[in-house]
């Protein structure tokens, strides 16, 4: 509640603290003024929101990551696992991916001009190599691959150097390939007519 000041302060207003108006005598003070409108909520801070609460729900299965757990599917399991131990599975994984996944990627990817990113003579190989690092490092922490983390960094990298990319459209095969298709079934009905006929009466002679 506000403090109202002594009667007869500036020929016997009564003022709230805090407030803008003043009332003189016994009226009432008017009421204070409707709440403005709040605009609508951002839209993309409420998907961001949600997509961090889904990722804590799916996450809620792993705790920490106990090292004598380690996959032994890698040479340098033992070395990630004692890195890991004690911590939280996912928010190790997502580390470690950036750390040493992701790092070797980026530096491929800036070697080539952003031109030569749409061209996958040029980005397979680094493409291939991250791909295979998250699933050696997913394997030694015994967490199942893919996963939400690891489809959220791929789509971040798709973002980030493949969205302008043109994409290949669906062409007809050569007619040559068209004329074979068609005409190896058109070939074959006469043939299993013949054969039909044939045993038809070889049937029927042996009756």
């Amino acid at each position: 509640m506000p403090r109202l000041l002594a009667r007869g302060e500036k020929s016997g207003a009564r003022r709230v603290e805090g407030s803008s108006f003043c009332c003189c005598g016994e009226r009432d003070a008017p009421p204070p003024p409707p709440p403005l409108a709040r605009p609508p909520p951002d839209m993309k801070g409420v998907l961001a929101f949600l997509g961090v609460l889904l990722s804590l729900l799916a996450d809620t299965s792993y705790e920490e990551f106990n090292a004598s757990a380690c996959g032994d599917k890698v040479p340098i399991c033992p070395a990630l696992c004692e890195f890991c131990h004690g911590s939280h599975q996912m928010t190790c994984l997502s580390a470690l991916i950036q750390h040493i996944c992701a790092s070797d990627f980026h530096k491929a990817m800036e070697s080539h001009n952003s031109t030569n990113w749409c061209v996958w003579s040029n980005v397979r190989s680094p493409y291939n190599n991250f791909t295979l690092c998250t699933e050696q490092i997913a394997e030694c922490l015994r967490i199942p691959w893919p996963n939400v983390m690891v489809e959220g960094i791929f789509l971040q990298i798709h973002a980030d150097y493949f969205q302008d990319c043109p994409t290949e459209e669906l062409s007809d095969p050569p007619p040559s390939i068209v004329f074979a298709l068609v005409m190896t079934p058109i070939c074959l009905i006469p043939v299993m007519v013949v054969l039909v006929v044939l045993k038809t009466k070889n049937g029927d002679g042996s009756s």
